[in-house]
């Protein structure tokens, strides 16, 4: 789409340019898929996945319309930032597909469902209220520098304390993950190298290294020899003191097949 395209939409006016008509075909599936995804997935992190590329769609459309500040802090600020920062909460959390599918409480899937569907009605029938027959005022005198130049000094004047009351919530977002994720261990819960060594060796357990590629080993006894694809003993599977201490036990019951 051409500057001049832009320009005219930025304005309020103008009709829809070809790219900008390609460009809605291709990512308006995308974004409504994405948005169907996040709701549908059963793994939290899918579902954030799923809401960053709905989230890109949205910022593409933005600067399309001829708000690039908007679009751009849609894909830099909540598609680059919020976002990756629920996947890192999530990934320190370690919460899994498993977890999604627990009810603590009997009916409490059908009641999300319930309220979720309410607030959003009750939300866009307001939205709807608000924005219906509504004709925009003061938007020529409050661009007459540019739109840019515009929300940088209402937000960093006017709405500067909202501005970092959201950055103080976005980093208060992050400690309580680490702290969440930290798993502080009592001393006597750790183990020393003592009693690793002590579990390695109790019974049961088989500290020697296991047999090579190639070579069957049908038990872990130091007298009983490997065998080899082909049926043969592998020489040097059974020490020389135990093999010497067999033939001398048993004589005439030593087999070098299986």
């Amino acid at each position: 789409m051409s500057a001049t395209a832009l320009t005219t939409l930025a304005a309020g006016g103008g009709e829809m340019g070809t790219g900008e008509a390609i460009t809605f075909w291709i990512l308006g599936p995308i974004s409504v898929i994405g948005a169907l995804g996040m709701v549908l997935a059963r793994n939290a992190i899918h579902s954030a996945l799923f809401l960053v590329t709905t989230m890109f769609s949205l910022g593409v459309f933005y600067v399309l319309q001829g708000g690039p500040f908007i679009g751009m802090a849609q894909i830099i600020v909540y598609t680059g930032a919020i976002m990756i920062l629920f996947l890192f909460v999530l990934m320190l959390v370690g919460r899994d597909s498993a977890d999604s599918i627990v009810e603590t409480l009997r009916g409490q899937r059908v009641a999300g469902i319930v309220l979720g569907l309410g607030f959003a009605g009750l939300l866009g029938t307001g939205l709807w209220k608000a924005v219906h027959g509504a004709q925009k005022t003061g938007l020529d005198a409050a661009n007459q520098k540019g739109n840019v130049q515009a929300i940088a000094a209402k937000l960093f004047t006017q709405y500067v304390f909202a501005f970092e009351v959201t950055s103080a919530l976005l980093i208060t977002a992050a400690m309580g993950a680490m702290v969440l994720a930290h798993v502080e261990r009592a001393k006597g819960e750790k183990r020393s190298q003592r009693e690793r060594s002590q579990e390695r060796f109790a019974p049961g357990n088989y500290p020697a290294p296991k047999p090579g590629p190639g070579v069957l080993a049908t038990s872990h006894s130091v007298a009983t020899p490997a065998l080899l694809p082909d049926g043969e003993v592998a020489e040097g599977s059974v020490p020389a003191i135990v093999e010497a201490a067999a033939i001398e036990a048993h004589p005439d019951s030593l087999t070098t097949k299986q």
